[in-house]
């Protein structure tokens, strides 16, 4: 049996997959936590309290930092915010706000998605779900009636009519079919309209499993300088239903993508389709954690130290970077750090609980490690067959943001000196890159955080001697010419260039193409000039295409009475801290 589907109402459900037929078992499991109290005596009355009507009982819990003594609280999270305000939050509150179906799982040693006995940090799994795609025509904030639904499944068709057949044509493909997954653009936005039509016609849309749906509340959040949005969804029982439009993880990885990362962190797909990269990762620490019976902070009790200014410069510094001369470059070699900063949390063995004691096992290494080998697994695969590319975007999206987590405030295992010694650790190593480079004949271009671009030869030299030093795991790509481009003062840019691989595929990065907010009418100008650049192999034959990128340009020029005043709009993202 494996497991599709979790929840939690009065008992953890779990929705059980075999050979087709779905299952659903309820277990009863009651929240708790865990107490830690610096100075009992002083509260004994609100312990008193806790003992003669909940149940606490002392016990011995550990942490990252080691063994604690404690209570464990048969309650849940509104007592243990009692206890916060009562105690004036001197309490220390452990596993408040661990979902109880990932908890029960844990304890269980199971995760969705994985069948009894399968390894979680495979490659090759299984995914033999029935999958059904819905595509709703129109506009889900509009008001017009429904006429049109279309359906893919072992065939595309389209349900038309009024908008009680096309309900009813609807409910009947989802009892024969039956899909276990369903692929469904834009269904944050248009479930709750159908289900409220459906209620209205009188047809009974069977989309859940059981008639009941989860709620997840809408939300907005601070990512990258920008404020995002996600839409409230309605998460059927037993049965995946990925937004295909909303769904990051979807677009990116697909859905094997999304299955990978709930086999890593023992949520439901459901989640993982709508979960950011940054949620999946504390997921699967948290998840880690409980496995390994480490109790999981509510509110960390380890503010950042108060530093002298000099030492925080010194400090907190970020990455390296080497600015490149603007100009045209052939025969350029690119060596990448794989997973630079995960890397270096292993191989330096970096935690919050490691910097006092940096003998002992780091918690963070320990759970990165086998994520970190799979994702070195997942490149090399990618490389020879393009199918793994979504499972290596959701490792490395989940890779990416574990760095930027051991200095997020909130996270569940992070610490600010973690971040500064990972970022200073970077710089080491991107500095002795260089010079290793420089010792081996080779002129260095441009470096940016975690690859550099150097010219000379042969680069495997490189690779293999920057790999024998630093003992961390390179790429290397071979270019037949790259531009690195100038800022408006002339110098170069550090982040924008564009060149031809020594496959024929063209790399581009910070350029106009690239950017979401570029019209669409300069975005496929600028394609279709890089079109014309990429045939070229060498400086020569760039240097013939210049009159046919010239002419596509006046020839856009000319077309611009012409355009469509969209293709000509610059998007603009108006955002703001808080929304009232």
């Amino acid at each position: 049996m494996v497991i599709i589907d979790t929840g939690y109402r009065n008992g953890v459900e779990i929705w059980e997959w075999s050979a087709g037929k779905t299952r659903r078992t309820t277990v009863p499991f009651a929240p708790s936590f865990l107490l830690h109290l610096p100075d009992p005596p002083l509260h004994r009355e609100l312990l008193e309290v806790l003992e003669a009507e909940y149940g606490a009982e002392e016990c011995s819990f550990r942490t990252i930092f080691g063994e604690c003594d404690g209570y464990r609280v048969p309650a849940g999270r509104d007592i243990a915010e009692a206890i916060e305000r009562q105690t004036g939050y001197a309490a220390q509150l452990y596993n408040v706000d661990v979902r109880l179906d990932q908890r029960y799982l844990a304890g269980l040693g199971r995760v969705p998605c994985c069948g009894e006995g399968e390894s979680r940090f495979s490659l090759d799994f299984p995914i033999p779900f029935r999958t059904l795609t819905v595509e709703v025509d129109g506009n889900p904030f509009g008001g017009e009636a429904l006429r049109s639904i279309a359906v893919v499944h072992d065939r595309r068709e389209r349900l038309g009519g009024s908008g009680r057949t096309v309900l009813a044509d609807l409910a009947g493909l989802l009892e024969s079919w039956d899909p276990d997954v369903v692929l469904f653009p834009r269904s944050d936005l248009w479930l709750p309209r159908l289900l409220s039509a459906a209620r209205k016609e009188g047809v009974a849309l069977p989309l859940s499993r059981s008639g009941r749906y989860r709620k997840m509340a809408q939300k907005s959040y601070w990512s990258y300088g920008k404020t995002e949005y996600r839409a409230g969804s309605l998460i059927p029982d037993g049965r995946v239903l990925v937004d295909t439009t909303q769904s990051f993880h979807y677009r990116e990885s697909g859905l094997a993508g999304i299955i990978l990362g709930a086999r890593l962190t023992g949520l439901s797909p459901n989640l993982t389709a709508r979960f950011t990269s940054g949620t999946l990762i504390s997921a699967y620490e948290v998840y880690e954690a409980l496995r390994q019976d480490i109790a999981i902070p509510f509110r960390k009790s380890d503010p950042e130290c108060v530093r002298r200014f000099d030492e925080l410069k010194a400090a907190d510094r970020g990455g390296m970077m080497f600015q490149p001369v603007p100009g045209l470059y052939e025969q350029v070699y690119e060596i990448d750090f794989t997973s630079l900063y995960p890397s270096i949390i292993v191989a330096c063995n970096l935690s919050p609980e490691t910097l006092a004691s940096p003998e002992r096992p780091g918690f963070l290494p320990g759970v990165l490690a086998p994520l970190l080998s799979l994702r070195k697994e997942s490149k090399a695969r990618k490389a020879e067959d393009p199918s793994y590319a979504g499972i290596d975007a959701i490792l490395k999206w989940m890779l990416v943001t574990c760095f930027g987590y051991t200095g997020y405030k909130n996270a569940k295992f992070g610490q600010i000196e973690v971040h500064e010694k990972i970022t200073g650790q970077a710089r080491e190593i991107l500095i002795r890159t260089r010079d290793i480079a420089e010792e081996l004949g080779f002129a260095v271009l441009h470096g940016i955080v975690d690859c550099l671009w150097v010219q000379g030869g042969p680069a495997a030299v490189l690779k293999e001697r920057v790999e024998q030093e630093t003992g961390l795991h390179t790429t290397l790509d071979a270019y037949d010419w790259i531009v690195f481009l100038p800022m408006p003062d002339g110098f170069g840019a550090y982040n924008r260039y564009y060149g031809r691989l020594s496959t024929g595929e063209l790399k581009a990065r910070g350029i106009a193409a690239r950017r979401g907010d570029t019209p669409l009418f300069v975005r496929e100008l600028q394609e279709r000039m890089l079109a014309t650049l990429q045939a070229a192999a060498d400086r020569q034959e760039l240097t013939a295409c210049a009159d046919r990128v010239r002419q596509q340009y006046r020839e856009a020029v000319a077309g611009l009475p012409g355009a469509d005043p969209k293709d000509l709009a610059i998007s603009r993202r108006i955002s703001r801290l808080r929304y009232s």
